[in-house]
Protein backbone atom coordinates (compact mmCIF):
# COMPACT_ATOMS: atom_id res chain seq x y z
CA UNK A 1 0.00 0.00 0.00
CA UNK A 2 1.51 3.22 -1.41
CA UNK A 3 -0.21 6.84 0.85
CA UNK A 4 0.33 10.06 0.16
CA UNK A 5 -0.16 12.83 2.85
CA UNK A 6 -0.31 16.59 2.51
CA UNK A 7 0.30 18.17 5.34
CA UNK A 8 0.76 21.26 7.31
CA UNK A 9 0.91 22.61 10.84
CA UNK A 10 0.70 20.45 13.81
CA UNK A 11 -2.53 18.08 13.32
CA UNK A 12 -1.36 17.43 10.39
CA UNK A 13 2.44 16.69 11.20
CA UNK A 14 0.70 14.61 14.07
CA UNK A 15 -1.52 12.59 11.73
CA UNK A 16 1.90 11.53 9.59
CA UNK A 17 3.01 10.09 12.53
CA UNK A 18 0.63 7.59 13.43
CA UNK A 19 0.48 7.12 9.47
CA UNK A 20 3.87 6.61 9.26
CA UNK A 21 3.71 3.55 12.59
CA UNK A 22 0.92 2.14 11.15
CA UNK A 23 2.12 1.86 7.49
CA UNK A 24 5.45 0.10 6.98
CA UNK A 25 9.08 1.62 5.88
CA UNK A 26 8.71 3.07 2.74
CA UNK A 27 4.73 3.21 1.86
CA UNK A 28 4.07 6.90 3.11
CA UNK A 29 4.94 9.88 1.48
CA UNK A 30 4.31 13.10 2.85
CA UNK A 31 4.02 16.18 0.62
CA UNK A 32 4.24 19.30 3.28
CA UNK A 33 3.21 22.73 3.05
CA UNK A 34 6.31 25.55 2.30
CA UNK A 35 4.22 28.24 1.54
CA UNK A 36 4.71 29.37 5.52
CA UNK A 37 8.67 29.56 4.39
CA UNK A 38 10.30 32.75 4.96
CA UNK A 39 13.47 34.51 5.98
CA UNK A 40 14.00 35.66 9.48
CA UNK A 41 17.50 37.03 10.87
CA UNK A 42 19.14 35.85 7.74
CA UNK A 43 17.51 32.15 8.27
CA UNK A 44 15.28 30.07 6.01
CA UNK A 45 12.60 28.86 8.14
CA UNK A 46 11.08 26.16 6.91
CA UNK A 47 7.88 26.03 10.28
CA UNK A 48 5.68 23.04 8.58
CA UNK A 49 9.15 20.89 7.45
CA UNK A 50 10.78 21.55 10.77
CA UNK A 51 7.44 20.44 12.83
CA UNK A 52 7.11 17.37 10.43
CA UNK A 53 10.56 16.68 11.08
CA UNK A 54 10.60 17.00 14.69
CA UNK A 55 7.34 14.87 15.27
CA UNK A 56 8.59 12.29 13.40
CA UNK A 57 11.89 11.91 14.64
CA UNK A 58 10.37 12.01 17.97
CA UNK A 59 11.67 15.24 18.89
CA UNK A 60 8.74 17.81 19.15
CA UNK A 61 7.54 19.94 22.45
CA UNK A 62 4.40 17.74 22.72
CA UNK A 63 2.40 20.49 24.60
CA UNK A 64 3.19 23.39 22.25
CA UNK A 65 3.33 21.11 19.28
CA UNK A 66 5.94 22.89 17.85
CA UNK A 67 9.68 23.18 18.15
CA UNK A 68 11.62 20.93 19.90
CA UNK A 69 11.45 19.19 23.58
CA UNK A 70 13.79 20.44 26.23
CA UNK A 71 14.68 23.82 24.51
CA UNK A 72 16.09 26.63 25.56
CA UNK A 73 16.09 30.27 24.27
CA UNK A 74 19.01 31.96 25.17
CA UNK A 75 19.94 32.74 21.74
CA UNK A 76 16.57 35.12 21.52
CA UNK A 77 17.01 36.54 24.77
CA UNK A 78 19.97 37.97 23.71
CA UNK A 79 18.43 38.99 20.34
CA UNK A 80 15.47 40.71 22.55
CA UNK A 81 18.77 42.73 24.49
CA UNK A 82 20.32 43.76 21.30
CA UNK A 83 16.51 44.86 20.49
CA UNK A 84 16.22 42.74 17.27
CA UNK A 85 12.86 41.48 16.32
CA UNK A 86 12.14 38.52 19.24
CA UNK A 87 8.14 37.83 17.79
CA UNK A 88 9.67 34.90 16.60
CA UNK A 89 11.00 32.41 18.51
CA UNK A 90 13.88 30.73 17.41
CA UNK A 91 15.18 27.73 19.55
CA UNK A 92 18.59 27.25 20.53
CA UNK A 93 18.72 23.95 19.56
CA UNK A 94 16.41 24.85 16.55
CA UNK A 95 18.77 26.97 15.60
CA UNK A 96 21.27 24.45 13.98
CA UNK A 97 18.49 23.32 11.69
CA UNK A 98 17.70 26.79 10.32
CA UNK A 99 21.71 27.20 10.26
CA UNK A 100 22.37 24.17 8.13
CA UNK A 101 19.74 24.88 6.04
CA UNK A 102 20.66 27.93 4.99
CA UNK A 103 24.17 27.09 4.43
CA UNK A 104 23.07 24.31 1.70
CA UNK A 105 20.65 26.86 -0.12
CA UNK A 106 23.08 29.28 -0.35
CA UNK A 107 24.98 26.40 -1.71
CA UNK A 108 22.71 25.36 -4.30
CA UNK A 109 21.21 22.49 -2.58
CA UNK A 110 17.51 22.28 -3.32
CA UNK A 111 15.08 22.30 -0.39
CA UNK A 112 13.96 19.04 -1.80
CA UNK A 113 17.71 17.65 -1.10
CA UNK A 114 18.25 19.54 2.58
CA UNK A 115 14.95 17.81 4.04
CA UNK A 116 16.09 13.80 3.25
CA UNK A 117 19.43 14.70 4.12
CA UNK A 118 17.91 16.49 7.60
CA UNK A 119 15.59 13.77 7.66
CA UNK A 120 18.39 10.60 7.38
CA UNK A 121 20.73 11.96 10.04
CA UNK A 122 17.37 11.85 12.41
CA UNK A 123 16.78 8.42 11.62
CA UNK A 124 13.35 9.02 9.75
CA UNK A 125 12.33 6.32 7.07
CA UNK A 126 9.41 8.17 5.89
CA UNK A 127 9.70 10.44 2.35
CA UNK A 128 9.15 14.04 3.35
CA UNK A 129 8.89 16.20 0.54
CA UNK A 130 8.49 19.94 0.14
CA UNK A 131 5.87 20.65 -1.91
CA UNK A 132 8.05 23.14 -4.01
CA UNK A 133 11.75 23.90 -4.07
CA UNK A 134 11.61 27.13 -4.94
CA UNK A 135 9.47 29.84 -3.22
CA UNK A 136 5.43 30.11 -2.93
CA UNK A 137 4.26 32.53 -0.29
CA UNK A 138 0.66 32.57 1.47
CA UNK A 139 0.14 36.22 1.24
CA UNK A 140 -2.84 37.18 3.72
CA UNK A 141 -5.23 40.04 2.45
CA UNK A 142 -6.32 41.26 6.11
CA UNK A 143 -9.68 43.62 6.21
CA UNK A 144 -7.34 46.55 8.69
CA UNK A 145 -3.48 45.83 7.58
CA UNK A 146 -3.58 45.59 3.87
CA UNK A 147 -1.85 42.36 3.24
CA UNK A 148 0.54 40.84 5.33
CA UNK A 149 3.02 37.48 5.12
CA UNK A 150 1.62 34.68 6.86
CA UNK A 151 4.12 34.85 9.58
CA UNK A 152 3.52 38.41 9.55
CA UNK A 153 -0.42 37.69 10.24
CA UNK A 154 -0.20 34.40 12.26
CA UNK A 155 2.46 35.00 14.48
CA UNK A 156 3.44 38.60 15.03
CA UNK A 157 -0.24 39.65 14.88
CA UNK A 158 -1.67 36.40 16.29
CA UNK A 159 -4.00 36.30 13.56
CA UNK A 160 -6.04 38.73 15.17
CA UNK A 161 -6.99 41.11 11.88
CA UNK A 162 -9.80 39.68 9.66
CA UNK A 163 -9.10 37.76 6.63
CA UNK A 164 -10.28 39.07 3.45
CA UNK A 165 -8.55 36.83 0.84
CA UNK A 166 -6.19 34.21 0.80
CA UNK A 167 -3.01 34.27 -1.83
CA UNK A 168 -0.11 32.54 -2.74
CA UNK A 169 3.00 34.86 -4.54
CA UNK A 170 5.04 33.14 -7.30
CA UNK A 171 4.28 30.04 -8.86
CA UNK A 172 7.37 27.18 -9.06
CA UNK A 173 6.68 23.95 -10.11
CA UNK A 174 5.85 20.90 -7.82
CA UNK A 175 9.44 19.78 -5.97
CA UNK A 176 11.11 16.94 -7.84
CA UNK A 177 9.14 13.60 -6.63
CA UNK A 178 5.71 15.16 -6.01
CA UNK A 179 3.84 14.28 -8.84
CA UNK A 180 5.41 10.98 -9.66
CA UNK A 181 4.57 10.67 -5.66
CA UNK A 182 0.89 10.90 -6.43
CA UNK A 183 0.96 8.94 -9.59
CA UNK A 184 2.12 5.80 -7.93
CA UNK A 185 0.51 6.30 -4.76
CA UNK A 186 -2.61 3.96 -4.06
CA UNK A 187 -4.56 6.51 -2.47
CA UNK A 188 -4.16 10.10 -0.83
CA UNK A 189 -4.51 11.23 2.61
CA UNK A 190 -5.37 15.39 3.27
CA UNK A 191 -4.34 15.56 7.23
CA UNK A 192 -6.58 18.10 9.68
CA UNK A 193 -4.78 20.89 8.45
CA UNK A 194 -6.31 24.91 7.60
CA UNK A 195 -7.29 24.11 4.02
CA UNK A 196 -6.34 27.50 3.10
CA UNK A 197 -3.16 28.10 4.03
CA UNK A 198 -1.64 24.30 4.63
CA UNK A 199 -3.35 22.52 1.97
CA UNK A 200 -4.51 24.77 -0.76
CA UNK A 201 -1.04 26.00 -1.40
CA UNK A 202 0.45 22.43 -2.24
CA UNK A 203 -2.88 22.62 -4.45
CA UNK A 204 -2.27 25.53 -5.99
CA UNK A 205 0.97 24.41 -7.70
CA UNK A 206 0.73 22.97 -11.61
CA UNK A 207 -0.27 19.87 -11.99
CA UNK A 208 -0.82 18.92 -8.30
CA UNK A 209 -4.78 19.23 -8.12
CA UNK A 210 -4.92 17.72 -11.55
CA UNK A 211 -2.77 14.52 -10.46
CA UNK A 212 -4.81 14.22 -6.84
CA UNK A 213 -8.07 13.99 -8.69
CA UNK A 214 -7.21 10.87 -10.39
CA UNK A 215 -6.63 8.70 -7.37
CA UNK A 216 -8.82 8.34 -4.57
CA UNK A 217 -8.99 11.14 -1.66
CA UNK A 218 -9.79 11.08 2.04
CA UNK A 219 -10.17 14.28 4.08
CA UNK A 220 -9.71 14.39 7.46
CA UNK A 221 -12.14 17.71 8.75
CA UNK A 222 -9.62 20.07 11.10
CA UNK A 223 -13.18 21.29 12.47
CA UNK A 224 -14.78 19.42 15.49
CA UNK A 225 -18.08 20.49 16.81
CA UNK A 226 -18.17 23.62 15.16
CA UNK A 227 -14.29 24.75 16.45
CA UNK A 228 -10.87 24.32 15.16
CA UNK A 229 -8.72 21.62 17.29
CA UNK A 230 -5.78 24.89 17.35
CA UNK A 231 -5.38 28.25 15.53
CA UNK A 232 -7.79 30.57 13.80
CA UNK A 233 -9.49 28.50 10.74
CA UNK A 234 -12.74 28.56 12.69
CA UNK A 235 -12.73 32.57 12.61
CA UNK A 236 -11.31 32.36 9.16
CA UNK A 237 -14.17 30.13 7.37
CA UNK A 238 -16.76 32.58 8.97
CA UNK A 239 -14.87 35.56 7.44
CA UNK A 240 -14.08 34.04 3.75
CA UNK A 241 -17.69 32.47 3.10
CA UNK A 242 -19.71 34.10 6.11
CA UNK A 243 -20.74 30.13 7.23
CA UNK A 244 -20.27 28.73 10.60
CA UNK A 245 -17.33 26.01 10.95
CA UNK A 246 -18.42 22.94 10.06
CA UNK A 247 -16.54 19.68 9.05
CA UNK A 248 -19.09 20.04 6.52
CA UNK A 249 -17.22 23.72 5.47
CA UNK A 250 -14.21 21.89 5.39
CA UNK A 251 -15.72 19.31 2.61
CA UNK A 252 -17.39 21.69 0.64
CA UNK A 253 -13.73 23.93 0.42
CA UNK A 254 -12.30 21.05 -1.14
CA UNK A 255 -15.31 19.92 -3.13
CA UNK A 256 -15.40 17.10 -5.70
CA UNK A 257 -11.56 16.77 -5.02
CA UNK A 258 -12.18 14.93 -1.71
CA UNK A 259 -13.79 11.45 -2.40
CA UNK A 260 -14.66 10.80 1.68
CA UNK A 261 -14.24 12.79 4.69
CA UNK A 262 -13.24 11.27 8.14
CA UNK A 263 -15.23 13.74 10.98
CA UNK A 264 -15.60 13.84 14.51
CA UNK A 265 -17.94 11.52 15.88
CA UNK A 266 -20.98 13.61 16.02
CA UNK A 267 -20.56 15.97 13.25
CA UNK A 268 -21.26 13.51 10.56
CA UNK A 269 -24.52 14.75 9.32
CA UNK A 270 -22.59 18.35 8.49
CA UNK A 271 -20.77 16.11 5.19
CA UNK A 272 -23.38 15.36 2.57
CA UNK A 273 -22.90 13.81 -0.98
CA UNK A 274 -19.79 11.67 0.09
CA UNK A 275 -19.29 9.00 2.40
CA UNK A 276 -17.95 9.84 5.61
CA UNK A 277 -16.81 8.25 8.65
CA UNK A 278 -17.11 9.06 12.34
CA UNK A 279 -14.12 8.68 14.60
CA UNK A 280 -12.05 9.96 17.54
CA UNK A 281 -10.11 13.08 15.50
CA UNK A 282 -8.57 14.98 18.43
CA UNK A 283 -5.42 13.37 18.92
CA UNK A 284 -4.15 13.74 22.20
CA UNK A 285 -1.79 11.31 22.58
CA UNK A 286 0.65 9.04 20.05
CA UNK A 287 -1.79 6.10 20.86
CA UNK A 288 -4.58 8.36 19.40
CA UNK A 289 -2.32 9.20 16.59
CA UNK A 290 -1.87 5.79 15.82
CA UNK A 291 -5.71 4.81 16.26
CA UNK A 292 -6.86 7.14 14.26
CA UNK A 293 -4.34 6.65 11.70
CA UNK A 294 -5.88 2.87 11.24
CA UNK A 295 -8.96 3.61 11.38
CA UNK A 296 -8.63 6.31 8.30
CA UNK A 297 -6.52 3.43 5.76
CA UNK A 298 -9.24 0.74 6.63
CA UNK A 299 -11.62 3.49 5.68
CA UNK A 300 -9.71 4.63 2.64
CA UNK A 301 -8.94 0.85 1.42
CA UNK A 302 -13.00 0.86 1.43
CA UNK A 303 -13.17 3.93 -0.59
CA UNK A 304 -10.47 2.99 -2.75
CA UNK A 305 -11.87 -0.37 -3.90
CA UNK A 306 -15.70 1.36 -4.38
CA UNK A 307 -13.59 4.12 -6.09
CA UNK A 308 -12.03 0.94 -8.57
CA UNK A 309 -15.67 0.16 -9.07
CA UNK A 310 -16.55 3.39 -11.17
CA UNK A 311 -18.85 4.18 -7.34
CA UNK A 312 -16.80 7.77 -6.97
Amino acid sequence: MKVVALSGGVGGARLLDGLARALRPGELTAIVNTGDDFVHLGLHISPDLDTVMYTLAGLAHEERGWGLAEESFAGLAMVRAYGGPEWFALGDRDLATHLLRTQALRDGVTLSAITARLCGALGIEQRILPMADEPCRTMIDTATEGTLSFQEWFVRRRALPSVRAVRFEGAPPPAAGVLAAIDTCDFVVVGPSNPYVSVDPILALDGVREAIARKPVVAVSPIVGGAAVKGPLATMIHDLTGAPASAGAAARHYGRLVTAMVVERGDEATVSGIPVLGAATVMRSRADRLALAREILGFAAGVKHRAAGGLR
